[in-house]
């Protein structure tokens, strides 16, 4: 005898989707714009007290104006190695001292930078969207073997199949806006 009791999962496909979704969130805040923001020390480690740590756990890190990043060091000995760390971290920003605050000036993008980092913006929008089709193929997957193995009708097989398709072009609709946005933020003087 059948059973009738086919549920597609549906909460956890959304939840997979908004994984997707929060890792292109982290990913698009790595990217320089041009504009200070704190999020962009994230990935920064300084060597304190023998282990690395997160620069916002040795200081208080503020954003004053728009091309300036500030860092209030709590503990003077670390001053230096918090500009080190800053200096060796890739980021292309030339830390000033004063006293325990390390003012960080945000450069100017140029043109060509600006067209390079919206192109890296769409791979990062890209490698979303694909995660989100694999969601996508894995729910399709599951509709499928469960009308394989009669617990599903034609019917409610199509119905899940279109709940997945419309949650599927909701979650493309909130990347393609997200790349937008970012891309405009980019390309901004």
């Amino acid at each position: 005898m059948a059973d009738d009791t086919f549920e597609l999962d549906t909460d956890d496909l959304k939840r997979r989707m908004d994984g997707a979704m929060a890792n292109l969130r982290t990913e698009f805040a790595s990217l320089r714009t041009g504009r200070a923001s704190a999020s962009m020390l994230e990935p920064v480690q300084v060597d304190a007290y023998g282990q690395m740590t997160p620069i916002n756990q040795v200081g208080t890190v503020n954003v004053p104006e728009s091309r300036m990043v500030t860092i209030n060091v709590w503990d003077k000995g670390l001053v230096g190695k918090v500009e080190k760390a800053i200096r060796e971290s890739g980021l292309g920003i030339n830390p000033q001292l004063n006293g325990t605050i390390i003012m960080l000036p945000i450069p100017e993008l140029n043109e060509e930078r600006r067209r390079d980092l919206t192109k890296v913006a769409g791979q990062y929008a890209e490698h979303c969207r694909v995660a989100v089709r694999n969601v996508r193929r894995d729910g399709m997957d599951q509709t499928k073997r469960a009308k394989n193995d009669s617990n599903l009708s034609e019917d409610d097989q199509k119905f899940w199949e279109t709940e997945i398709q419309e949650l599927t072009d909701t979650y493309i609709a909130l990347i393609d806006k997200a790349l937008e946005h970012k891309q405009e933020e980019i390309m901004q003087v």
